[in-house]
């Protein structure tokens, strides 16, 4: 009964926009109220999970993606990308796609992604008459790939989580990553094909020469994933400290190489990063919390048996694991998604025959997949607020490319697990 309770409690908050924390929290009142169990005992065991120095990796890379979201470093990174495909029809939109690509890979973040990568493109989409509904909407649906593209905080977290390697989650995440790149691109050519009225990019002087400008230009900012991912995978830094680098770096990087910060937008920023970092602390703790109780009673054999009792065929089990972890993903945001679905889900995927590894990278895809499908889509709104568009607008194109690209991915990852596990059993 309390346990029943406890989910439409969370489903009916989360539904009418409370805050995560605070639905979770909501939950916790009504366990100390209603229930048998020692709230305070789960309190501890969340202090205690939050207890260790691995956790600082999420503070010190949200500070670092703000900081080189701020010092404007996307600049050199959207020049390469209109220079490699924006002289052919549709080949600006495409450059959104990759240019979401390469700062995803310093941002983490789908969010910041979509801000910066949305803020800077967009214009130069209206500018050449692409569609503004299409421009949105393929903005939003390129921003998850700040979740995918290495380093990403999410895979930092379930790695941590689920007791994974790092290196191996990032690598299996990246395939997947890259596969949803080619999709997205290979779509929005297939959209535009008919589309009459869309400008090329004028490129100014020989391409050759203006792609070595611009590749010089980038090399501070594309440097920062290098130093992260080497250190990572020299064995030279562990994940907490390749963050602290990187947070450093981005400092005299966004001050005196790119000089988009100031000592006042390095302060809003510090102070902007704070805020995040206390709701996203708050959140994983409260997360946690529900988490355990709902361990403690035994909901994921529970959920393993109403799954295996519909169908026992692995296949089946996987995809109804898909449609849960769409659907928890539709209804909070990433970070938060991944923690519960991490914690709940990781054992019935297990038993279903999947590799924690490969689970990551199916788990990704869901999240991120969730955040940009309607009626809730948290990234699809934001697109809105970023781009000016109406969500009316963006909903159709959006469903195209979830139909045609982001499933696609979805399935690939999911039921052909040697796409996911190449790269991670290739270098271990």
């Amino acid at each position: 009964m309390l346990l029943g309770l406890s989910i439409l409690l969370v489903v009916v908050l989360l539904v009418a926009g409370v805050a995560v924390p605070m639905a979770f929290g909501g939950v916790l009142i009504l366990i100390a109220f209603l229930g048998d169990h020692n709230v305070s005992a789960f309190m501890g065991t969340g202090h205690w999970k939050m207890n260790t120095i691995i956790i600082l990796v999420i503070p010190l890379f949200v500070v670092a993606g703000d900081l080189m979201q701020k010092g404007k470093i996307a600049g050199p990174i959207v020049e390469i990308a209109e220079l490699l495909l924006g002289g052919i029809k549709g080949g600006l939109s495409g450059a959104c796609v990759l240019a979401s690509a390469m700062f995803g890979a310093i941002s983490g973040s789908g969010a910041a992604t979509l801000t910066c990568i949305g803020s800077i493109m967009f214009p130069h989409l209206r500018k050449n008459k692409y569609p503004e509904g299409f421009s949105a909407a393929l903005l939003v649906c390129a921003s998850p790939l700040g979740l995918l593209i290495p380093p990403s905080g999410a895979q930092l977290i379930y790695a941590w989580l689920t007791q994974q390697s790092v290196l191996k989650c990032f690598l299996a995440a990246l395939a997947a990553g890259l596969l949803l790149t080619f999709f997205l691109i290979v779509v929005n050519f297939v959209m535009l094909r008919n589309v009459k009225g869309v400008e090329l990019v004028k490129i100014e002087g020989s391409p050759i020469v203006a792609l070595r400008k611009s590749t010089f230009n980038a090399v501070p900012a594309i440097i920062m994933p290098v130093i992260i991912l080497g250190g990572i995978y020299g064995g030279i830094m562990t994940p907490t400290e390749a963050a602290g680098v990187a947070a450093i770096y981005a400092i005299p990087v966004g001050f005196w190489v790119y000089k988009g910060l100031t000592l006042k937008v390095f302060w809003e920023t510090l102070k902007e990063s704070s805020v995040t970092i206390g709701v996203v602390m708050v959140m994983i703790f409260m997360v946690l919390i529900v988490s355990k109780f709902l361990i403690f009673e035994d909901v994921p054999t529970i959920a393993r048996e109403m799954i295996y009792s519909v169908s026992d065929n692995p296949v089946a089990v996987l995809l109804m694991i898909n449609v849960v972890m769409i659907l928890i993903g539709m209804l909070m945001d990433d970070f938060s998604g991944l923690v519960l679905s991490a914690s709940l889900l990781t054992p019935i995927a297990v038993s279903a025959g999947m590799d924690p590894i490969h689970f990551a990278a199916v788990l990704g895809v869901n999240m991120g997949m969730g955040n940009i499908t309607p009626p809730t889509a948290p990234l699809l709104f934001l697109g809105s607020r970023v781009t000016g568009v109406s969500v009316q607008a963006m909903i159709k194109p959006t469903m195209i490319f979830i139909i045609f690209a982001w499933l696609p991915t979805l399935f690939l990852i999911t039921y052909v697990p040697q796409i996911a596990m190449f790269l991670p059993n290739l270098l271990f």
